[in-house]
């Protein structure tokens, strides 16, 4: 807790004072208090209204037309088998509140939903009363394209805010999985990153405020709508990746971009081993030049992208690409992709004597690294490629229903000791795996166990830990973002022990009280270090 403010605070102390009363609003009348330490475990209470009763209480706040209690509409919420048995469709800030204030005195738990397209992430919930469906709150709320500036819903659709920018020539650089569908709101929340982030960074880059509804129904606002703010703290930033688990998003200012006016390409070089696309990476990072993405892919992906075509259809993001969302499947993927070979996959764009100049030094590059084959993509072919590269995910998710998919983020420079740990453990286990490594340290690792038996999940929950383990051991961070449910029981999707995990919970008594919003989805962990053995 910030310390008390004397009288005459300074004005740095009075923005403090103000961020810990965000933090801290007044409790509301009739909740019992509960400690930080049970605010994340799988310790409910029970709920005063029946789910009988929950729907008309419901209706009574945001009319019968946006409640919905029939099981076909109840299902598609489904999150680790588990349905709701309500859903609730708000559509302003001020309507989540009221319900979030509802849920708080009834003891009823909201796991919030954009597209619904990565509720797969997480632990299962230990309690799941109402799906609030924030896809409502779906209009633009400020866009100056002088400033580059932009306010949207957080149940804005990504392509179709890529949409209207496009007609000022800017964009939004969220090319995430699932792009055709995924709202702002919900990327934003499941911490999924793009391609593009070698280029644009990440969303903390470019998020500059946000609105958001807190566990006991306050309506706060963090940062603002310029793009240099310096008032008070980012709390913001905070909900980047927490699952809903914070606090409800209903509405992201984001500072927003130019869109190439150019042409663009792509760039493939096949190699023999990872060792050589990591040192053309790494030629490349030491060069002038600035590709827009710089992605590693294993054999095993390289595999699963030129067998399958996925059914995502290709959105596109620059001028002169087709722009017709949802009209048509990615293109086949040609023969750039080479069985048993790593590939080193850049994307660039630019004025026709940009174009050259990148041609001409990354199939330098690539000769001096070893590279086996090279090949330059134009704007006819490059979707093929850089569409895989951003739906992998839900490529992987469309190959297999019990493939595991894990998140690590480490720095570039331990990617070649990684990749050959990580194939040490999933071998081991007799597990096929497969790697897509980002240029700026996110690495994305599969696990595709043969069957979902028993004892395929014993396999699967050693190699679970000693891939937490080794990422550990090199200052990593790792998440399991994917897996079956019928695993979930068997390895936690956040690790054994986190060090920062007292400062999480510390954060969620702040921001949810009564354990609101997608209780048990987290972390269920120890909160002390294990004992050595």
């Amino acid at each position: 807790m910030p310390p008390s403010i004397p009288a005459k605070s300074s004005p740095s102390a009075k923005a403090a004072a103000k961020s810990a009363s965000v933090l801290n609003p007044p409790p509301v009348r009739g909740l019992h208090d509960l400690s930080s330490a049970s605010l994340l475990s799988s310790t409910v209470c029970p709920m005063t209204t029946s789910s009988t009763n929950l729907a008309p209480a419901l209706e009574a706040l945001l009319g019968a037309s946006r409640i919905f209690s029939d099981p076909a509409a109840r299902a598609v919420y489904t999150v680790d088998g588990i349905t709701p048995p309500i859903v609730a469709k708000p559509a302003t800030a001020e309507e989540v509140a009221e319900i979030v204030r509802f849920a708080a005195l009834e003891r009823l738990s909201l796991i919030p939903c954009g597209a619904r397209t990565k509720l797969r992430i997480g632990m299962p919930p230990s309690r799941y009363d109402v799906a609030l469906d924030m896809t409502a709150l779906n209009q633009i709320v400020h866009y100056d394209p002088g400033d580059l500036t932009l306010a949207a819903g957080a149940g804005m659709p990504i392509a179709k805010l890529n949409a209207t920018l496009f007609e000022h020539h800017q964009f939004l650089p969220l090319l995430v999985p699932w792009y055709s569908r995924s709202t702002i709101g919900g990327t934003l929340a499941s911490g999924i990153d793009s391609p593009l982030c070698q280029f644009y960074g990440t969303p903390r880059d470019f998020l500059i405020g946000a609105e958001f509804v807190t566990g006991s129904g306050a309506i706060t606002k963090s940062g603002g709508r310029v793009v240099k703010n310096v008032t008070g703290y980012d709390l913001h930033k905070l909900l980047i990746g927490s699952l809903g688990t914070l606090a409800v998003i209903t509405c992201l200012n984001f500072r927003t971009f130019p869109a190439p006016l150019a042409g663009s390409r792509g760039f493939v070089a096949s190699f023999s081993n990872a060792e050589g696309a990591i040192a053309l990476r790494r030629a490349i990072a030491q060069s002038p030049l600035t590709p827009l993405t710089l992605d590693i892919v294993s054999p095993g992906l390289a595999q699963i992208f030129a067998t399958q075509t996925p059914a995502t259809p290709e959105i596109a993001v620059f001028p002169g690409e087709n722009r017709d969302v949802g009209s048509s499947s990615l293109p086949p993927i040609g023969d750039w992709f080479h069985p048993g070979e790593w590939h080193l996959c850049a994307a660039f764009a630019g004025i026709p004597e940009v174009l050259d100049r990148y041609k001409r030094d990354l199939s330098r590059l690539a000769g001096e690294s070893g590279a086996i084959s090279t090949a330059i993509l134009d704007d006819t072919t490059r979707p093929a490629v850089w569409g895989r590269l951003r739906e992998t995910l839900s490529i992987l998710l469309e190959s297999s229903p019990i493939i595991s998919i894990f998140k690590l983020s480490v720095l570039p420079s331990h990617h070649a000791t990684l990749f050959s740990n990580l194939e040490e453990i999933a071998n081991r286990a007799s597990l096929a795996h497969l790697f897509l490594a980002r240029a700026g340290g996110t690495i994305y690792f599969a696990l595709l166990p043969p069957t979902a038996n028993d004892e395929t999940a014993g396999r699967f929950a050693e190699a679970s830990t000693q891939i937490f383990e080794s990422l550990s051991a090199v200052g990593g961070d790792t998440a399991l973002l994917f897996a079956p449910t019928s695993l979930k029981p068997r390895v936690n999707t956040w690790g054994s022990w986190r060090s920062d995990l007292a400062l999480m919970r510390r954060l969620k008594s702040a921001f949810d009280p009564a354990n609101v919003f997608a209780p048990g989805r987290f972390a269920q962990i120890p909160i002390s270090p294990p004992t050595p053995s």
